[in-house]
């Protein structure tokens, strides 16, 4: 579309005609089984991976197998106009209950005794795999130099997994942040592109924004030993983290950053 650009102040104003990117955002909803789980704004693309990695880390799957994912449960694709993703385990994850309303982040967090739950659901990461501190450090330029839709319309989040070399292993971008790791943690699941299976140990996820209790839930439930975010997290998230063994790293400025989980570095 084209925008008008102003630069400076006063007599030194200048306003300009010039061309500009947006990004898409639109509605899909997930189902489950033929159930629908969730609905989010999202920016199209790598849908399918968007939808299993949010019933992953949701614990909606409950440990079964995806046997397929497909647009739309009833009718055709073009109807639905590709917002919404069926995934499929034929019966084998527990009946989900059905979620009304738009999902976004920290969605459905009330707090310390949540925390409890999930810390029923989930074991605590097993020892080993720590990334270099240097890794971390490095992270966050690493990714930025993948991130094609930031670059062009500086509009979107991004996450990204990585290993212990700092290699990054996959890039995904979207309007939303947990959207962005939802569709990391939905490749890896689903065995694309030769990415490591999960659960994800030694290997490190990478977050723009804050690390929120959620970002950390979804870290912990897919397996990584560590998460490093941009921004600085919850006291929540913090919590969580150190309950779930997973290191936390985060407030990336100038080259350095807070490590808030676990207490103390060896």
């Amino acid at each position: 579309m084209i925008v008008s650009r102003v630069t400076g102040t006063g007599d030194d104003k200048v306003v300009a005609r010039r061309p500009d990117e947006l990004i898409v955002e639109e509605p899909m909803s997930i189902q489950l089984d033929g159930t629908l789980v969730s609905s989010t704004m999202r920016t199209p693309g790598h849908d399918y991976e968007l939808a299993v990695g949010f019933c992953l880390t949701e614990g909606l799957l409950a440990g079964a197998p995806v046997i397929g994912v497909r647009y739309c449960a009833d009718g055709s694709a073009v109807d639905s106009e590709f917002n919404v993703v069926t995934v499929e385990t034929g019966g084998r994850a527990p009946e989900p209950t059905p979620r009304l309303g738009n999902v976004s982040s920290s969605c459905g967090w009330c707090g310390s005794e949540q925390l409890d739950d999930l810390c029923t659901r989930l074991t605590p990461l097993p020892d080993g795999g720590a990334i270099d501190l240097d890794v971390i450090g490095a992270i966050s330029d690493t990714v930025l130099a993948g991130q094609g839709l930031f670059s062009s319309t500086g509009s979107v989040h991004a996450a990204a997994a990585f290993d212990s070399s700092g290699k990054v292993l996959i890039t995904r971008e979207d309007v939303g942040r947990h959207n962005a790791v939802d569709k990391v943690i939905g490749a890896l699941a689903l065995g694309q592109l030769d990415l490591p299976a999960l659960p994800a140990t030694g290997t490190g996820l990478f977050v723009s924004g804050r690390a929120s209790i959620e970002m950390v839930q979804k870290a912990w439930a897919a397996g990584f030993s560590t998460l490093v975010a941009v921004s600085a997290p919850t006291a929540l998230a913090v919590d969580a983290a150190r309950r779930a063994n997973l290191v936390l790293a985060g407030f990336m400025r100038d080259g350095g950053f807070n490590v808030y989980a676990p207490e103390r570095l060896p």
